[in-house]
């Protein structure tokens, strides 16, 4: 006869060590990881915070948004830190004064951001598209198309992206790259958001960039966001982006000079009720075949799109970042307490 732990059931022993079979559905009571908690909250939390702020004039969800960031610069957490290292490096020149204002002026944007994504990911197209105030250069996009020449579209995290991308796909046929998140069921959520005005997302593989690839040299669209670091050494380089040397991925200029596309940069900057959409040829360098040339022209225009809205600029995130091992590490020091945190150690 097979030992008991070696039979292909469930078991568990009582208080006094008797051993209890346990039927093949049930399984001994153990604590769930903190993976699976968050695999089991996130999504329905998300769900009802979309749902929360779709129910809210954009106005209304945005001010809440906005004390959300003041909230997130007085708890001085990472996004406070990152935000202001960033913004320490991006803008040397301005006094410490000002780049605080500045600080605390992205934050409230970046809360505002948040907040209104009920408008955009929960809503119907037709509700989010009616957001949409003013649309600059999509004639350009057309006049492209009809050419019958690809687009590829330079989308930094500038504005509200998710309402360019979901603007992008009315203009042509769009494919995009899409990774799901780590949280099980956040990737349903997000692709179906993604996909309401047409648009088709495929994997970060071989087989959705070559989907990609053929969308784009059979004259249809593609977006990409050009300012997301590059995790791997071999998918980008250090070059400048608002006077420092940080990773700048490759993804981009690459399927540019391999499909022969037309690039233009796109934004949909938050005005006090709605969006503005605009799409703005990237400058003639994005094409050049010296690739570090052409990754320092791409981010002199996603600066140049920057000036003047400044706060809408994602500044949470740490763009300044360099290839793993190749650079300076300007985040290294943000969980020191505050009394001994420099916002700009140099």
């Amino acid at each position: 006869m097979r030992p008991i732990n070696e039979l292909p059931l469930d078991y568990t022993r009582d208080r006094a060590g008797i051993i209890r079979v346990l039927p093949p559905e049930m399984s001994a009571l153990s604590s769930p990881s903190p993976q699976t908690l968050r695999n089991r909250l996130v999504p329905p939390l998300l769900k009802m915070m979309l749902w929360c702020s779709y129910r809210l004039p954009i106005t209304w969800a945005r001010a809440a948004g906005r004390g959300l960031g003041r909230l997130l610069y007085w708890v001085d957490g990472r996004s406070r830190r990152v935000t202001e290292r960033n913004i320490a490096l991006a803008y040397p020149n301005l006094t410490l004064q000002a780049q605080t204002q500045l600080v605390r002026g992205s934050l409230e944007e970046t809360g505002a951001l948040a907040a209104e994504m009920g408008h955009v990911w929960h809503a119907p197209w037709q509700h989010t598209a009616a957001l949409i105030e003013t649309i600059e250069g999509a004639d350009l996009v057309h006049s492209a198309l009809g050419e019958g020449r690809g687009v590829i579209i330079l989308a930094p995290h500038l504005g509200n992206w998710e309402v360019l991308g979901l603007h992008l796909a009315t203009l042509g046929n769009t494919v995009a790259l899409f990774e799901p998140p780590k949280i099980t069921g956040l990737g349903p959520i997000i692709q179906r958001a993604r996909e309401r005005s047409g648009g088709q997302l495929v994997p970060t593989d071989a087989r959705g960039l070559a989907a990609l690839v053929r969308c784009v040299k059979q004259g249809g669209i593609s977006g990409i966001l050009p300012d997301q670091v590059p995790d791997d050494a071999s998918g980008g380089r250090n070059v400048p982006f608002m006077g420092v040397t940080c990773g700048t991925a490759s993804l981009a200029c690459n399927l540019i000079r391999r499909s022969k596309a037309r690039a233009f940069m796109g934004v949909a900057f938050r005005t006090e009720r709605g969006f503005n959409v605009r799409y703005v040829p990237a400058p003639d360098s994005v094409y050049d075949e010296d690739e570090e040339a052409a990754l320092s022209a791409m981010n002199e225009a996603v600066a140049e799109l920057v000036g003047g809205h400044d706060t809408q600029y994602q500044w949470s995130y740490k763009r300044f970042r360099c290839r793993p091992d190749m650079g300076r590490d300007h985040y290294r020091d943000l969980k020191v307490p505050r009394s001994r945190f420099e916002v700009n150690p140099e």
